[in-house]
């Protein structure tokens, strides 16, 4: 008898220490839902209020000197991805107005096999834009680099951003933040391919979360490197 009272006891004493487990779980869960969505809402306000009255159509858009068209998925073939080739026909456009006199290609050329400034250079060329007015920027890994590499690396100081109408806000906001006097041209194209145009959507919630952590914390981009005078050059021709 006194074994199975203490079997009985110990059983209490475990119960109630997971018990007490699962209540501290719940609570640091329920913590951490509420930060979470804390910092969302703070990240989008932050990027609205950064892009307001800053975002046109092609044909609305200012002049600017350059256009900074960010990259985005390039096929295995070597072509840009429709969401891609939807930002380089904004840049056409916007070159073929006047509205910028230098399109700056940035994306991801991590990998010497894939290689998304390159591939956007062909298509413009092909439609006629001179090789000579693009500049190429091989380090554009994502919008915070590709922003600040813009201003640091490139030496620009006014540009019209180009991208997804529901990425815009967030790369001008980035693009603001680094210095740089941006106005941006978003495609709606796109969004004939509803399902990835609503992943992406959804998808940008937390983009604005690490856009806001990337500012907050000022980091250098991946791969920062020297001055580079491609942009001045191509200006000047």
């Amino acid at each position: 008898m006194r074994g199975l009272t203490a079997r009985w006891r110990a059983w209490r004493g475990d119960h109630r220490r997971a018990v007490r487990l699962l209540r501290r779980l719940l609570v640091l869960a329920t913590a951490a839902v509420v930060l979470l969505g804390a910092a969302t809402v703070a990240g989008a306000t932050w990027v609205r209020g950064a892009a307001e009255g800053r975002l046109f159509d092609a044909a609305d858009a200012p002049e600017t000197p350059v256009a900074l068209v960010l990259g985005t998925k390039v096929e295995p073939d070597g072509t840009p991805a429709p969401f891609l080739a939807a930002r380089l026909e904004i840049a056409r456009q916007l070159y073929a107005a006047g509205k910028v006199r230098v399109l700056l290609l940035s994306g991801d050329h991590m990998n010497w096999d894939y290689d998304e400034p390159d591939a956007m250079r062909r298509w413009l060329v092909d439609r006629g834009v001179p090789a000579e007015k693009t500049v190429l920027d091989h380090a554009g890994f994502d919008t915070y680099d590709s922003c600040v590499r813009a201003y640091r690396v490139f030496g620009v100081r006014r540009a019209t951003v180009v991208t997804q109408s529901f990425h815009l806000p967030r790369a001008v906001a980035l693009c603001r933040d680094a210095g740089i006097d941006t106005v941006g041209v978003g495609d709606d194209t796109a969004r004939r391919y509803a399902g990835q145009w609503r992943i992406s959507s959804v998808r940008e919630y937390g983009a604005c979360v690490k856009a806001a952590a990337d500012v907050l914390t000022g980091r250098d981009p991946v791969h920062l490197g020297r001055r580079e005078t491609g942009v001045d050059d191509a200006l000047r021709t």
